[in-house]
């Protein structure tokens, strides 16, 4: 069985900043530990260092069996990587190795028909068979099967980018735990997956023997399949963690307690603190008119000296001051009128009416058609006016289609794009984006975007550039823009995947308060239960309402 000692790790960014300061916890050999905290506090950092892609500046890791690795790309892969890479990323570094040959020499062999060439061909391939590779395509069969429904040998060559973000992830969670290693480090496995995909994940952890350490910000995950959490607390010398032994469902209370005991334990001192320095100053006075004070006076510095020394309290956590103020606007009372839409190859005809102030959850599996929809809106409909034109520089794929979806008068779509991709903010800072503004909202001096980026938590990323911001900071970031353009319609792509607690809670108190309508594509659960109609996108290809959410929906059954 495997396990994690994390000892002491100190880890500092390029500019000198503390990001990890001091994180010590274990996870114990066949847990389920959740590694939680606010973005940007280096839950990824902290991974990267425990698997060894990163080296801590101080510190220790130890651990004990072989381990297998999701990371966080995974569900976002666009470039030219075949499933068979994805595949390959999951396994050990040998087969990896022996599988590179192959693929190299199969290339070279395209171009040259020298028998050295066959005969290295020829031995990569027995190196292949001899590192495990067959046992290992068997294994990829299988998991093709369950995650693809096709074999692996007519999967391996398909490109990783026409699978879906969730059939990304649910390929290599298969693969993983199907795999022969004991311990997995999963960063943000659950983002992309569906209901059914997140409920197959839980009974997954449940039942498998592996030790997990997982990176997660869905509450209803968090609450049925971690054991622990292991919490990292934000300070000013960088992250701690804090260790909560239960799941969710007591996690919240069992903090606000440890932080309202530390508050106590902090008032006490500042009061002893205070008590000993006056009576310091009191003996300092008297001792410089009366010799026999003097002692008392040298005594009580002591006593001084000695309870500085000892320090004060662990420092209550610093908590993220997330303030999102999404605005609107009135619009007319039908905001979006649907009259036999239809996605082409993908869902069959429906018509619908949603209305002014509206909050829509768009259900169903992945890949039937959700995001393809919330893109149709956010181009303007089918028959954009001027108006209706998106608020942002977005890159907005063509969506097939036939019928009609039209958007009311005033309607400006706001979308919030899944994958975060956004060409149009890549190679600028934070600040940069703001000041500048574009033509769907004005600049900003830099004391007005310093201040409305700090009431996303953004302030100390103000001077990043937006690739290099974590996925949830990218994520608050794209919300505060639609707060700047404004949005009369909320277009959301899984909103919540990469927000921390805080900031999920935070969105769903902006949505409340927000004067407009809006629809969001969501796997969340908990996110879901905020909103008062819902969309299904069917298994059988056909969109209908509910009154309340539908999770067992399964994939749409198409030609693959």
């Amino acid at each position: 069985m495997a396990h994690i000692d994390v000892t002491e790790i100190q880890y500092f960014l390029s500019d000198g900043t503390q990001l990890l300061g001091g994180v010590t916890f274990k996870v114990s050999a066949g847990s389920k530990t959740a590694l939680i905290g606010p973005n940007g506090t280096g839950k990824t950092t902290l991974i990267k260092i425990i698997s060894g892609d990163l080296k801590a500046d101080e510190g220790a890791i130890n651990r004990s069996g072989s381990m297998g690795i999701m990371r966080q790309f995974v569900g976002q892969v666009r470039d030219e990587s075949t499933v068979k890479d994805l595949l390959l990323s999951t396994a050990a570094p040998e087969l990896a190795a022996a599988a590179a040959k192959v693929s190299a020499c199969e290339a070279k062999m395209l171009v040259s028909d020298d028998e050295k060439v066959h005969m290295r061909y020829a031995e990569a391939i027995i190196a292949w068979g001899d590192a495990g590779g067959y046992e290992l395509e068997t294994t990829w069969d299988k998991v093709c099967m369950a995650a693809l429904g096709i074999p692996f040998d007519k999967a391996e060559e398909r490109l990783a980018r026409t699978l879906s973000g969730g059939e990304q992830k649910r390929l290599v969670l298969e693969a993983l735990f199907e795999g022969n290693d004991d311990l997995l480090l999963l960063d943000e496995p659950d983002n992309y997956l569906d209901v059914p995909g997140k409920r197959w994940l839980e009974a997954m952890m449940a039942r498998s023997p592996k030790t997990v350490l997982f990176i997660s910000h869905d509450r209803e995950l968090l609450n049925n399949a971690a054991t622990r959490i292991v919490t990292l607390e934000p300070g000013h010398g960088g992250a701690t963690a804090w260790i909560h032994g239960g799941s969710f469902g007591s996690y919240v209370e069992a903090r606000k307690e440890r932080n309202e005991r530390f508050e106590e334990l902090r008032k006490r001192w500042d009061e002893e603190h205070s008590k000993l320095k006056e009576l310091v100053i009191m003996y300092k006075t008297k001792a410089a008119f009366r010799s026999d004070m003097a002692n008392r006076y040298h005594a009580a510095q002591t006593r001084l000296d000695r309870f500085l020394e000892a320090g004060p309290p662990q420092a209550i956590p610093l908590e993220q001051n997330v303030q999102m103020r999404l605005k609107g606007g009135r619009t007319a009372k039908r905001a979006i009128v649907a009259e036999k839409l239809g996605l082409t190859g993908l869902m069959k005809p429906f018509s619908n009416e949603i209305w002014f102030g509206d909050r829509v959850g768009v259900l169903g599996s992945n890949g039937s058609g959700k995001s393809h929809f919330l893109r149709l809106l956010a181009a303007g409909g089918t028959d954009p006016e001027r108006e209706h034109l998106p608020v942002s520089d977005v890159e907005l794929a063509e969506v097939p289609h036939e019928g009609t979806v039209k958007l009311g008068a005033r309607i400006r779509p706001g979308y919030f794009a899944q994958t975060h991709t956004r060409p149009d903010l890549f190679g600028r800072t934070l600040l940069e984006i703001l000041h500048r503004g574009d033509e769907h909202r004005s600049g900003m001096a830099r004391e007005a975007a310093s201040g409305a980026l700090d009431g996303y938590g953004l302030a100390g990323q103000a001077e990043q550039k937006f690739e290099s911001l974590s996925g949830g900071q990218q994520a608050r970031f794209q919300i505060l823009l639609l707060q700047l353009s404004g949005a009369t319609l909320l277009l959301l792509d899984e909103p919540t995947d990469n927000l921390d607690l805080h900031s999920g809670e935070a969105l769903e108190r902006a949505i409340d308060s927000f004067e407009g309508t809006v629809l969001a594509v969501t796997h969340d659960r908990w996110f879901a239960r905020s909103f008062d109609r819902f969309l299904v996108f069917g298994s059988d290809g056909k969109v209908y309402e509910s009154d309340t959410p539908v999770w067992d929906e399964k994939r749409v059954e198409r030609d693959r």
